[in-house]
């Protein structure tokens, strides 16, 4: 058995921060995350864009907010620190008519609020910065960027590492008790006692929570984001980041161009029901994950609600033809020609019984267990910053 002060399951961003905050934070305790894949940060953390967020869409106050903003600056920190790539290139974010302009302006509200960098520009300027996009009017954000989170993982797995921790992957969680002053998680690599434990699992998060016997506030349902990749000879039609005005009653920003660290520019992503936790294909089919979903009220109060919404989403992700329809609509040069399928990520969103997608991070604690149990997109811009503030609850716990 291994014994430690801290136990992070999930090997994703979040968990890996957390670990190498409290490293920080503790450095004469000892901290172990367990990771049920062979390697770190394969699900959320390595399919997504590669974005780093400024924090301009989230509500002021919110946690998304706050620590998009503080850990947008540790993570360029670290970066420049540890010689991983990373650039600040800016985004536009991109009314296309009239109808846009309302939220749009809430967006630049909230920008203001947040002490994000940002101004309104007018179409002259847009055409500048971005050629080949359409629209009226656009939101500057020149303090947007890009990085390798997959990269960033695997330094920060060194350096806990090296700070005496430990990553122990093919560790699937399968069981959590309390034994007196300790817990004891039960895994695939044998069994761990500590003192804390942090539940940083993702997509599992609520499962996780269940093992360790809370009832989390809300289960996760897994939707898949597909992408397309732009061609070479295509890719001069995106400059940077290109956005579109999101809709407000969804925690999804539409789909999007991204020109990506290591080369080439992804578009997308759409937002369908994925059959599976990792469904990460069309064909992928978890009976177990499906019957969890389709039994779940939350989930059944959100389709009814926005079922034609999801229609629409499906449609897209049917009809490549309907795909560069959507694409379209922010550059209107792009063909079917222009793109080339690329890999999906599965966002775990939280849905709580009332069929509410919870749009904040969501942190649950509970007696010696501490856990994420939302954590979506700005997760990775803001992983250091979570893992500070975990990081500082937990240090009255281990004082």
């Amino acid at each position: 058995m291994i014994s430690t002060d801290v136990a992070i399951i999930g090997g994703g961003i979040v968990g890996l921060a957390t670990a190498y905050q409290l490293n920080k934070a503790l450095p004469q305790r000892r901290v172990v995350v367990l990771e049920k894949e062979a390697e770190v940060g394969l699900h959320q953390t390595g399919h997504n864009s590669g974005v780093l967020h400024s924090g301009i869409y989230y509500k002021p106050g919110s946690l998304k907010s706050t620590n998009c903003r503080e850990g947008k600056k540790l993570m360029e920190a670290f970066c420049e620190a540890e010689g991983i790539a990373y650039e600040i290139c800016g985004k536009v974010i991109v009314a296309i008519d009239e109808a846009d302009l309302p939220a749009l302006d809430r967006i630049y509200e909230r920008g203001q609020a947040n002490g994000v960098v940002c101004e309104v520009i007018g179409r002259e300027r847009l055409a500048e910065l971005e050629p080949h996009a359409a629209g009226i009017k656009a939101i500057h954000v020149p303090e947007a960027g890009i990085v390798d989170y997959k990269q960033v993982c695997r330094r920060l797995a060194e350096r806990i590492r090296e700070a005496g921790g430990q990553v122990l992957t093919s560790a699937r969680a399968t069981k959590i008790e309390r034994k007196g002053d300790k817990v004891v998680i039960t895994t695939a690599a044998g069994e761990v006692e500590a003192s804390q434990v942090v539940n940083c699992a993702g997509l599992y998060s609520d499962r996780v929570t269940a093992l360790g016997g809370q009832k989390p506030d809300a289960k996760i349902i897994p939707f898949r984001g597909e992408y397309f990749e732009l061609k070479p000879e295509a890719e001069h039609l995106c400059k940077n980041l290109i956005y579109p005005v999101p809709d407000p009653a969804f925690p999804f920003l539409g789909v999007h161009f991204t020109r990506m660290i290591e080369g080439g520019v992804e578009c997308g992503p759409n937002a369908v029901l994925a059959f599976g936790r990792e469904g990460y294909r069309k064909t992928d089919f978890n009976l177990a994950d499906m019957a969890d979903t389709l039994s779940y009220a939350g989930f059944l109060k959100l389709a009814a609600k926005y079922w034609k919404t999801g229609l629409g989403e499906m449609w897209r992700s049917a009809s490549k033809k309907a795909f560069v329809r959507a694409l379209s609509r922010l550059v209107p040069e792009i063909r079917a020609e222009h793109l080339k399928p690329a890999p999906a990520g599965i966002r775990a969103q939280a849905v709580t019984p009332d069929g509410a997608m919870v749009d904040d991070f969501l942190i649950q604690e509970a007696d010696r267990i501490v856990n994420v149990n939302n954590a979506p997109s700005p997760a990775a811009t803001a992983s250091l910053n979570i893992g500070k503030t975990i990081a500082e609850r937990l240090v009255p716990r281990l004082s």
